[in-house]
C-alpha cells in the first residue's frame, strides 16, 4: 500500500489522531521515507517524536508495524498511550498470561492490529518467526538503536540479532532510531543492522527546553533538599552510582516530608515495578535510582533531572537528561561535581580486564570531567561531542550562559603552567603540578628533585583555586590532555605550543558572584490554579483508566487548555495534544471544568466568544464529522 499515497494522508493522521497540527522538525521526512518503503536511521533527541515517526507509517501502510523495543515498561507505556488516541496496538512480551499471549498472536497474525511491540531476545524464537513469516508487516521499527553498537553507552549482544530482519524480511522497510549517536555509533548500527542506503536524520542535539546547570558538590543531602523543595509540585528523577547511596537519599528525602521512592537492580522485581509505577502515575513525586531507571520511561511532564553523582559518560548523562521536559515545556536539570567522584569511577574502569575496554571507558570520563569543569556554556560543549556546533555564542539556558561570569587574561600564567608540567616531565596530576607552583615542598618534590627547577614557586602570586580552574580550561582548549591510568596525569596537547610561543591567548572564567541564583523558570503550575484543577481531573481520569496521568494529555496540553480555556470542541481541539479520540473520551470533561472555573472565577472570555465558538462549531463538527473521525481511526 505504499504506492500513491499523498504526503497529506500523514498530516491528516497527526491532526486527527494525535491533535498536533505541524510536524517537528525531521518527522515528515522520516515518515515519507518510511511510506516510499526506504530503510532508515534516524538520530532524535528524547522528547524529539521518535514514537510518532514509525506509528503514522504504521497506521498508513498495509500490515502490522512491528516495534522492538528493549524494556517490557516501556512497551506497556507506549501501548497505553497509543491505545488512548485509538491506534490498534499490543505488546507481546514475557509478562503476559498464556490467554492473553495467545489472544495477540493470533490478532497480528490475522491483521488486525496496527503495531505490535517486542523485544528483540523474541526474534530467537522460532515460533514466533514463523508467526511473522505469515502475517503481513509494513515496516520494522528499532528502538534505542545504540544497543546494537558496541561503540554505544548501552551495549545489548541481543540487538546483534536484529541484522536478520533485512535477510529474511527483504521487502520490509526497517526503521532504526535512537537518541544519542556520536557518528561513530551512526555508522555502527547501519553496519550492524545492515541497512540498505538508508535515509539519514540526524536531528540537532539541542533541547532548548532544558536548562543546563553544573554545581559544585558539598553537603549533597542538603543541596538535594533544598532544590526539592524550590520544585515541590513536580515530578523528577535523582540519579546516584551506588544502590547504597540510592536508598539513603530517597529515605533522607522521605525524612524531611518529600514523596520519593528508591529504584534499583538489587530491588525485588515487585518493588521495582511497583515504584516505578507509583512514579508514573503521579502518586510519587521523586525516583531515586541508578541508571538501572530511565530507559523504560516515557513519562512526558518530568520536570527535573538531578545527577548526584558524575556520570561515567556523555553519551548516558544526556539520555538521562533527556528524560525531563519531554513534552516540550521547561525543565531543569542539574549536576552536583566534586572531583571526589573520579577516583570511585576509576576504580571501576580499572577492573575491566579488556585493555581496549579501559581505554574506551577512560576516553569517556576524562570528556564527561571535561565537560564538567570547563566554565564554558554547557549546549555548545555538549553538541560538541556529539559533532554538532551550537550556532550562538551563548544560549541562554545553562548555568554558564545566566551566570554572573567574567573572563580574564592569563595566558602568562598558561604559559606556567604548561612550562611546570613539561618541567616535571608530563607524568603527574594538575595537584602535583600545582604545588610545584606554589613551592609547596612534600617528600615527593625534595625525592624528584623538583624543588630546583626553574618552574619552584613562579605561581606563588596565585591562589590555589586560581591555578586549578586554569588547569581546568587548559584541558577544555585541549592545551593539556589528561591521561585516567591509575592516576590522572597531565601532558602538553595540541593546543600548548602556539601558548608557550605567545601566539595564542588564554583566559579564565570567574564567577563574581558564586551565590548569585541560576535557576529557569519556576514551575509552570505557579500561581495557575486552572491548570492545577485540571491535572487534578487528569489524576482522577487516569486512575479509573488504569494509566498514567501523561497518556490522558500531558502536561504542555494542560497548560495551552489553562491559557486558552476552550469551551466548546471545536476550540478544544485547536489544543495541542488534543486529537479525535480524546476529544471523543474526555473532551467534555475538561471542557466542563473549565467553565465552572470560569463561572466562579468571573473571567472574561479569551480568545473567540462563546457565541463564535459556538458558530464555528455548527459550521464544522456536526454528527457526521463526528463520525466520520471514529471511522478514520477505526481504519475503516
Amino acid at each position: 500500500m505504499t504506492e500513491q499515497i499523498s504526503p497529506a494522508t500523514s498530516g491528516k493522521v497527526l491532526r486527527d489522531v494525535f491533535g498536533y497540527t505541524e510536524f517537528r522538525p525531521g518527522q515528515s521526512e522520516i515518515i515519507s521515507a518510511l511510506l516510499d518503503g526506504r530503510d532508515i536511521c534516524a538520530i532524535l533527541p528524547t522528547g524529539g517524536g521518535k514514537s510518532i515517526c514509525y506509528q503514522i507509517p504504521s497506521i498508513i501502510r498495509e500490515g502490522t508495524g512491528v516495534i522492538i523495543s528493549p524494556l517490557i515498561s516501556l512497551m506497556k507505556d507506549q501501548v497505553d498511550a497509543a491505545q488512548e488516541n485509538g491506534i490498534k496496538a499490543a505488546l507481546l512480551n514475557s509478562s503476559l498470561s498464556p490467554r492473553l499471549r495467545e489472544e495477540t498472536t493470533q490478532n497480528f497474525a490475522s491483521g488486525r492490529l496496527d503495531m505490535l511491540y517486542v523485544a528483540p531476545e523474541r526474534f530467537n524464537d522460532e515460533g514466533f518467526l514463523d508467526i511473522m513469516r505469515k502475517a503481513k508487516i509494513a515496516l520494522f521499527a528499532v528502538d534505542e538503536a545504540h544497543c546494537v553498537s558496541e561503540w554505544g553507552h548501552d551495549f545489548r549482544p541481543e540487538y546483534r540479532n536484529l541484522s536478520m530482519l533485512v535477510r529474511d524480511f527483504p521487502q520490509v522497510p526497517v526503521a532504526s532510531f535512537t537518541a544519542t549517536a556520536t557518528k561513530r555509533v551512526q555508522d555502527d548500527i547501519i553496519r550492524s543492522l545492515g541497512l540498505r542506503d538508508p535515509y539519514l536524520h540526524r536531528a540537532s542535539f539541542d533541547r532548548p527546553n532544558l536548562f543546563i546547570d553544573v554545581r559544585e558538590k558539598s553537603r549533597i543531602d542538603f543541596q538535594l533538599a533544598e532544590f526539592c523543595a524550590e520544585h515541590c509540585d513536580e515530578s523528577g528523577i535523582i540519579y546516584r552510582t551506588s544502590r547504597a547511596s540510592v536508598e539513603e537519599t530517597a529515605a533522607d528525602l522521605s525524612r524531611k516530608g518529600f514523596s520519593a521512592l528508591p529504584y534499583h537492580a538489587g530491588l525485588d522485581d515487585a518493588t521495582r515495578q511497583k515504584n516505578q509505577e507509583a512514579f508514573n502515575r503521579d502518586e510519587v513525586s521523586i525516583i531515586v535510582a541508578t541508571i538501572a531507571f530511565g530507559m523504560g520511561i516515557d513519562k512526558s511532564n518530568v520536570r527535573f533531572v538531578i545527577h548526584a553523582d558524575l556520570p561515567k559518560t556523555l553519551e548516558g548523562y544526556y539520555q538521562e537528561i533527556g528524560r525531563s521536559g519531554r513534552d516540550g515545556a521547561a525543565a531543569h536539570c542539574v549536576l552536583f561535581y566534586s572531583r571526589g567522584d573520579i577516583p570511585k569511577l576509576l576504580y571501576f574502569i580499572n577492573q575491566a580486564t579488556d585493555e581496549n575496554e579501559r581505554t574506551r571507558q577512560s576516553a569517556a570520563l576524562t570528556a564527561m570531567r571535561r565537560y564538567a569543569e570547563t566554565v564554558r556554556c554547557r549546549r555548545r560543549q555538549i553538541l560538541a561531542y556529539f559533532d554538532e556546533k551550537y550556532p550562538h555564542e551563548k544560549c541562554g539556558a545553562c548555568d554558564i550562559c545566566t551566570g554572573d561570569i567574567e573572563r580574564s587574561d592569563a595566558s602568562t600564567e598558561a604559559q606556567m603552567f604548561l612550562s611546570a608540567v613539561a618541567r616535571t616531565g608530563e607524568r603527574y596530576g594538575a595537584q602535583y603540578v600545582i604545588d610545584v607552583l606554589l613551592a609547596l615542598s612534600s617528600e615527593r618534590t625534595k625525592a624528584n628533585g623538583h624543588e630546583s627547577l626553574s618552574v619552584w614557586g613562579i605561581g606563588v602570586k596565585k591562589s590555589r583555586e586560581f591555578w586549578q580552574s586554569l588547569s581546568d580550561e587548559l584541558v577544555g582548549i585541549n592545551a593539556l590532555s589528561v591521561a585516567d591510568g591509575k592516576y590522572q596525569t597531565l601532558s602538553l596537547g595540541e593546543a600548548a605550543r602556539p601558548i608557550l610561543k605567545g601566539d595564542a591567548k588564554v583566559s579564565v572564567a570567574v564567577l563574581t558572584n558564586a551565590k548569585a541564583p541560576r535557576r529557569p523558570r519556576r514551575g509552570m503550575s505557579k500561581g495557575n490554579e486552572l491548570f492545577e484543577r485540571l491535572r487534578a481531573l487528569r489524576r482522577k481520569i487516569a486512575t479509573e483508566q488504569g494509566v498514567p496521568p501523561y497518556v490522558v494529555f500531558s502536561d504542555k496540553t494542560l497548560l495551552e487548555m489553562s491559557e486558552k480555556k476552550p469551551q466548546t470542541e471545536h476550540a478544544m481541539l485547536s489544543v495541542s495534544g488534543v486529537g479525535a479520540m480524546k476529544l471523543e473520551r474526555f473532551g467534555e470533561l475538561f471542557i466542563e471544568e473549565i467553565r465552572k472555573y470560569q463561572g466562579e472565577n468571573g473571567s472574561a472570555e479569551t480568545g473567540p466568544s462563546a457565541k463564535e465558538q459556538s458558530q464555528r462549531v455548527r459550521k464544522t463538527t456536526g454528527s457526521t464529522t463526528a463520525e466520520s473521525r471514529r471511522m478514520f481511526i477505526a481504519g475503516l
